[in-house]
């Protein structure tokens, strides 16, 4: 994905039953100027407050405007699974800013009015699947003018990277739409246990994604299963995830393989930026299990082997 030096903005307004949408026929601004899209389904009120909430972060007031419909609906999210009409209704918001590159990607799910009406996705589940679909380097902000899951607020990022000349790879875009759904679902189902946290779990799915990349395509099942093992376990997930979870994230993860993803050869450079933000933006919950007495004799073993042949490949590659 080509390298944008000045803000590019896309605000969109999705949803239905699950959040959802995408950019309607009119192309986005391929200059610098943000671009704001709003759902069809949000009153006068309600379009002045999403304007407010995600042009905020701009640095100047001059952005575009589109309009979302629920033929957007249908296009993006219903090949993911959803049940779209063409006269869904669209409501909540995603703002995406491009960024410089090898910068990763961050997401900030915004207040409306004084309200976090994002109810069930959370920002790290957000940028997990933000990576998947084939996003880079880009800055994410997420709203809603009404309480929403939140499950198909990239719905409008998805449409926009296509309509600035960027087409995204519907399978990876599908995959990133179960992935989101599935994480969301293991961390309801531990809220409030000890020793769990969101951005363990996701932690852990970016650094399996980036343990995926450094050996590529053709990375096996088995190999994915070792790997879930491993970052559960680095990520101190092992008594508390429990057999079921570890095979729906093992899934997912065959799923994103087979979408193509690990084709991109950005893909392992991504996920580590990823998994670093995450452990940036959670650092309370990181200086404590990442530390010398918390390291298990697993996770050392794994360490060493990894090292092992990391500097077996450097020796040869210096032999020639």
């Amino acid at each position: 994905m080509k390298k944008v030096k000045s803000i590019l903005i896309i605000t969109v307004l999705l949803f239905g039953g699950l959040l959802g949408m995408n950019l309607p026929k009119q192309l986005v601004q391929a200059d610098d100027s943000p671009v704001i899209c709003l759902g069809t389904s949000l009153t006068d009120n309600q379009r002045q407050g999403t304007i407010k909430a995600l042009s905020n972060p701009l640095s100047d007031n001059g952005y575009h405007t589109i309009t979302i419909t629920g033929q957007d609906l249908v296009q993006y999210l219903n090949p993911s699974g959803a049940n779209f009409t063409n006269t869904s209704g669209v409501w909540s918001s995603a703002m995406i800013q491009k960024t410089a590159q090898g910068s990763g990607i961050n997401v900030h799910i915004l207040d409306y009015q004084g309200h976090n009406n994002i109810t069930t996705i959370t920002a790290n589940q957000y940028k997990n699947a933000a990576l998947t679909a084939g996003i880079t380097d880009a800055n994410i902000y997420v709203t809603s003018a009404i309480p929403i899951d939140g499950s198909g607020a990239l719905a409008g990022v998805y449409s926009a990277y296509s309509k600035n000349g960027e087409n995204l790879n519907q399978s990876q875009v599908n995959a990133a739409q179960d992935e989101m759904g599935t994480l969301s679902k293991i961390t309801k189902e531990n809220q409030n246990k000890k020793g769990y946290s969101d951005a363990q779990l996701n932690n852990a799915v970016a650094g399996a994604k980036q343990e995926m990349g450094k050996i590529g395509n053709n990375v096996s099942d088995s190999q994915i299963h070792d790997i879930v093992n491993n970052q559960i376990n680095i990520n101190h997930l092992g008594d508390v995830i429990n057999n079921n979870q570890k095979e729906q994230i093992i899934n997912i993860l065959i799923k994103i393989r087979d979408s193509g993803a690990l084709k991109d050869h950005h893909f392992k450079d991504q996920a580590d930026a990823l998994s670093k933000n995450i452990e940036k933006n959670a650092k309370g919950i990181f200086d404590k299990i990442n530390t010398t007495e918390n390291r298990n004799l697993f996770e050392q073993i794994w360490d060493a082997i990894t090292s092992f042949f990391s500097g077996l490949v450097a020796g040869l590659s210096n032999s020639k």
